[in-house]
This record gives C-alpha cells, structure tokens and sequence, in this order.
C-alpha cells in the first residue's frame, strides 16, 4: 500500500460510521446512531437493513463467510464461522445474511469457563450483537462483535460487564453534571492501552519448551549482557523489526485501531505499541486484536511475539499501561483542570471520585490485574509495586493539601482555597511528572493504570474502575441533590474526601522497602502480593455490594468469575510445574550425565599422557556438577511430589494457595539450581538455546 493512501487505508475494513452513514437509510442510520451514541435499545426492525448492508460491503471486500467474535473467560477471543450462502430450489445458492442472523448467534458453550453457572450438559450459550462496536472483516471473515451469555442469561465473558460498568458510570456522572448545569447528553469512559511485548526469532523460539508451552522461560543463568546499559531503549530500531512493525501498523490501521506510537523499550528484544484513545469497549476489543495480529506477523517475519508479563527473568517484563478518562459528548474532558472556577470545581469532584474509588476499592483494582504471569512481574524491574497508591504530582498535591487544610495555595499566586468564590489556579499538566514506580498516576487529563499485565484484556480493569467510580459519584450525588446550599455542600465534600483518603496518595519511591511498611502498617494499605491473595477479595461483602447494585455483575457471576481466575491461576503454574519435570528428566539430567562423562574421560586420557598435567577445571568442574546434579534431582523429585499432591485437591482456593505456598517454591528451587548447572556446563553440551541467544536472535 502506497503510504501517501493511508487516510484511504485507515479502516478500510471496518464498517465504520463512515459506512453506515453512506449505506443505510437516513432513518435506519439515524436509529442506530441512537442506540450506539445514548446507549438505548436497539430497534430490531432496522436490524434486517444493517444485516443486509453489512453482507454486501462485506462481499466486496472478499469475505465469505461471517461470525460473531467474542470475548470469553478464556482471555482470548472466540470465533465460529458461517458461510453466507444459502441453497435455492434450482440448486444454487444466494448469499444471504438476515437481521436475526446478526442480533444472536448460538455457539456451543460447553467447553468454555463458566465457574458453575451452568452444567456440562447445558452447553448452548448466546451471542448478542453488539451495535457500539463496529464490525470488522478479518481473514476474508466478517467478525460482529458480540456479548456472550449463557442459556439462562448469565454473561460469560469481559464484554457485558464492561458495557454494564459503563452504562453505570454514564449514569452516575449525569446526575453530577446535572448539578453544575452542564450540558450532556451521555458520558463515556475513553482508554489508550499502551502493549508491551518481546521478538525473538522463531527458530530459536521453537528449541525451547517452555516459551511453547508456557510463554516464559522456567530455566535461563543470564547473559554477560542484558539491559544494564539502557542501551536498547529508545534506540534505533532494528531492520528485521522496523519491518515487522511497518506490517503491523498497516494491519491494524485497516482495522480502525489508532496505532500511533512505537519504539524499543528497556529490555533487549523488548518493544512497544501504543494507539490513540478510544472508546472502552472499542478499545477493549482493538487491544485483542492487536495482540492476535502481532503475532500473526510476526511470525511472517520469521520471528515470535511473546506477550507474557515475565518471558525473561532477571530482565524487565512486560505490561500494559491503561490510561484512562472520562468526557462528555460534547468533548469536555472531565478529568482536565479547565481555565474556569466553575470548571475547575466539577474537575475537583470528579478528581475526588476517582481517588476515593481507588481507595476504597483497592483489592479491585489489584485483583483486576492478578495472573500467574503478572505476580512475576509486579514489584520486579520497571514494574509498579503490588500495593496499589495515587500519584498526583506536586503541584496538584499541594492544590488539593491547601484544601484539606483550608489553607493559602502557594504556587503561581497565592489564592484561597473556596471553591466556587475563588479560582482554582490553572496549573500546567506537564508538573503531573509520571512517577514510574505508581501503579496509578494522574498524567495531565487522564490516570494511567500501570498494573497490568502485558497479556491482560484491558476488559477488566476497566471493569472494576469505572464501578468504583461510579459508586463514588452515586455517593456525592446522594449528597448534593439534597443539599440547601450547592457551593458550601461541594466544598466540605470535596475538603473531606481529601481528607479520609489521603492515605491512597503516594509520590515516592514504590521500589523502597520503607514504602512496604509505611503502606501496610501504618496506612492500611492492602498489599496483596499474589494471584491466590488478591482473587478471593472478590468475594469480600463490600465488593459484591458494589458491583450487585450498579448492576455490573450478579452474585453468581462473581462467584462464576473468582473460580474462573483462580482456576487459570492454579491450571497455569501446574502446566508450568510439568513443563519443568519435563525438561529436566529428558534433557538437563541427560546433558549433564554425558558432559560429566566427556569430562571424565578426558581427564583420564589426560592423566595417562603424563601425571603432571593439571587437571583442576575438570575435576572441579566434574565435582560441582555432580553435586548439582543430586541437588537437581532432590529439587525435581520434591515438585513431582508436589504435582502429585495438587492433584488431590478438589477446593480452588484451598490449591490456590497450595500452588502459592509449596509449588512456586519447589519451583525455584530447581531452577536455581539448573541455571547454576549452565554456567558450568559447555554450551555444545547444553540442550536449548540461552538467554543470550533468545534475547539478541534478532539482528
């Protein structure tokens, strides 16, 4: 494609607003524009229209069949294809697509997660058609994004309670603007989600087991050189990979995803992509397919996309930054200081609400975030600390203590702290410097959620935040609607959520030991350090409470989804834990055996030739390796013990927290001492690629 016709590019397989306004009546557009700008129902007697126009610019663009792509349990999408033809009496077929066919699909459901919300034998689930994300054609399929829910109603997947938790946020944050008298006629939550992820060839990939049947490395003694030099970040990007990313971004532009920014990140082989904001939901749904797609050509370029938050040990991982904001349909930022009191006071609340769900919902946001993958990542290199905390940078800290303390704000100008009598000053967004140890920083006009994992639908997060928020703005709501005086009631709210959630804000080292004990001991902070700690908050009553009554989930789809996680949690170490007994029965042990073998003989022959040869390194080395080699023997034995017990358990929380506990540290155990037998160990000899050659085997 011609660079000069990207504006002609951008979306050409999507049937995008540009599309339907082109294609549909002005009745059937103008319907449908309704349902997805104000979130009102659907009108299915337009549904026939859209079906038939959708077929027909699909067809031209060489698709054949089409499905509905969504979004279950599993973390990745799910797809079943239809062809479109349908036979005639003259045995032909027409191509054919009807309304009902578009609204709701009915795939089996039996094999996906469903944490107890139906039986086995109750397979069939439902798909629904979801009007607010556009349609897309990919490999010649036209994919309708749809919800997914089980037979008797239940959502199975990330897409319904995403679209419930911004239909409660909408909801909430009207009521808000309401009482400044701000015109609006809906609110939505708006997500740039910055993805992270490592190359390496793929003939060196495919030596190693364990990033095929797990996407890390369980073994790896780390190369004379890694990131120490800071060298590859932001350096000139290799020609293998500029090529790459130059077919990835003509993929994703096709597809409507707002790809803008690339560059090397910290690691060796590490890199990232990061789009332009979009809606939640159509973000959410771009970032899937951004994940899939880099994968896809990566390995047209002979190399592998590894999307694990933790790949390499002992090297930066892997994670997702979320950078979120609300605004109304008329482009006011909600999260942007303004240039008036007035504006400036509605950003103040809505600042607090934020903090104040943050605060409050801490676990959520934590537990949002929690995987196998990512408890190796948190609190490691270039990762914020698993206890969740607000930075705010200086200047607008000190804006928001001069509240709090009813005091003078001594930045540009001195000015008292009323607010609505006298102006908050207008502050720069470039002082809201990005602390890169905080999991949550506020950066100008938006939050930047830095928890996630590089392999994380961006569903959830952005679940638990946009209630959290909203079950903050319910609170104000409640407030000032029955309050006598607006400006004094907004002021004291204001100045007291300050106040009862000044703990939550942190701008120091996240890193520091002493942060660890301040958070903990004596803010109260949570500091939930695992998958098996964080997940069973869930289920704690307050969070349940929340979420029942701004109707995200029901109580059953919240215990359907803590099983689900847990169990991902516990089936993904226990894949992890065989992976290793694996490679060191087949091929460590083996390798070890033959070059203590070959070093054996050679000292024989040495010593044969004359008694005065030296032979230090090969005795020692032999000694060492034998001592390794019982050790890692021990180690290995211990896990298949521990492997055997898991088994035995039929309680997730109870394996959760066995895996914690006993098999992460068997697990360890023998990777320390594998890794030390590499180092000793010729590299002929060794039987799968190092660190060294997987990080640096693209030139």
């Amino acid at each position: 494609m011609d660079k000069t016709n990207i504006s002609e590019l951008f979306g050409s397989l999507v049937f995008d607003d540009r599309e339907m306004r082109a294609r549909l009546s002005e009745e059937v557009y103008a319907s449908l524009k309704k349902t997805i700008d104000e979130n009102v129902k659907l009108d299915e007697n337009v549904a026939d229209a859209v079906a038939e126009e959708m077929k027909n610019w699909a067809i031209e663009h060489g698709a054949t069949h089409y499905t509905h792509w969504f979004q279950p349990l599993t973390g990745v999408t799910a797809e079943k294809h239809d062809s479109f033809i349908e036979p005639t009496a003259d045995g032909g077929v027409v191509m054919e697509f009807s309304g009902k066919e578009l609204i709701k699909g009915e795939p089996d459901a039996s094999s996906f997660p469903s944490g107890g919300l139906r039986a086995t034998f109750e397979a069939r689930g439902y798909t629904a058609w979801d009007p607010t994300s556009f349609a897309f054609i990919k490999d010649h399929t036209l994919c309708i994004p749809t919800a997914f829910c089980s037979y008797s109603g239940e959502a199975l997947d990330k897409k319904t309670p995403l679209l419930r938790s911004m239909q409660a946020i909408n909801r909430q944050a009207m009521r808000i603007l309401k009482l400044f008298g701000t015109e609006a006629k809906y609110v939505k939550t708006s997500v740039g989600a910055e993805q992270e992820y490592f190359l390496v060839d793929k003939q060196v990939f495919a030596r190693r087991p364990d990033l095929k049947y797990t996407g890390r490395t369980l073994f790896g003694a780390m190369p004379p050189k890694g990131q120490e030099m800071d060298d590859h970040y932001f350096g000139v990007i290799k020609p293998r990979v500029a090529e790459f990313m130059e077919d990835l971004n003509q993929e994703l532009w096709k597809l409507g995803i707002l790809a803008k920014t690339e560059h090397n990140e910290v690691a060796p082989a590490q890199h990232e992509l990061a789009p332009i904001y979009s809606t939640t939901n159509i973000a959410t749904d771009s970032n899937q397919l951004t994940m899939e797609i880099m994968k896809k050509v990566a390995a047209k370029h002979g190399m592998e996309c590894l999307l694990h938050e933790k790949p390499f040990a002992g090297v930066n991982g892997s994670g997702k930054h979320n950078n979120w904001s609300i605004a109304t349909d008329t482009g006011i930022n909600l999260l942007s200081p303004g240039e008036t009191p007035y504006e400036n006071a509605q950003f103040l609340l809505f600042l607090c609400a934020v903090i104040q769900a943050v605060d409050d919902y801490q676990d959520l946001l934590r537990l949002s975030v929690a995987t196998a993958g990512n408890d190796h990542r948190l609190g490691a290199n270039e990762a914020p600390p698993a206890i969740i905390s607000v930075f705010l940078g200086e200047e607008l800290t000190g804006i928001l203590e001069a509240i709090k303390n009813d005091t003078s704000y001594q930045g540009k100008e001195e000015v008292k702290m009323k607010l609505g009598v006298h102006a908050l000053p207008r502050f720069s967004r470039d002082t809201t410097d990005r602390n890169r140890t905080s999991p949550f920083a506020f950066t100008g006009n938006k939050f930047e959620f830095r928890s996630l994992g590089s392999s994380n639908s961006i569903a959830c997060c952005n679940i638990m935040l946009n209630s959290a928020v909203a079950e903050s703005l319910r609170q104000y709501a409640d407030e000032l609607e029955q309050a006598e005086d607006f400006q004094t009631a907004l002021h004291d709210l204001i100045r007291r959520v300050i106040t009862d959630h000044q703990r939550i804000l942190f701008d120091g080292n996240g890193y520091g030991e002493e942060w660890i004990k301040e958070a903990t001991e004596v803010r109260g902070l949570s500091n939930l350090r695992t998958t098996a700690d964080a997940m069973p908050r869930l289920l704690d009553e307050k969070n349940k409470e929340m979420l029942i009554r701004h109707k995200v989930f029901t109580e059953s789809e919240i215990h359907s989804r803590c099983e689900i996680m847990l169990e991902n949690y516990v089936k993904t170490v226990n894949i992890e834990g065989l992976t290793m007994v694996d490679m060191v029965r087949k091929n460590y042990l083996p390798a070890m055996e033959r070059y203590i073998f070959r070093l054996a003989q050679t000292t024989s022959l040495m010593r044969e030739v004359s008694p005065n040869i030296k032979v230090n390194y090969e005795v020692s080395t032999m000694e060492r390796l034998s001592e390794l080699t019982d050790s890692i023997l021990e180690a290995v034995e211990a896990l298949e013990k521990a492997l055997a017990t898991f088994k035995t358990f039929e309680n997730v929380f109870e394996s959760s927290e066995f895996v914690r506990d006993d098999m992460l540290p068997a697990m360890d155990t023998l990777r320390k001492f594998v890794d030390e037998a590499e180092m000793l160990t010729s590299q002929r000899d060794w039987p799968f690629p190092s660190y060294g050659q997987l990080l640096f085997s693209v030139n």
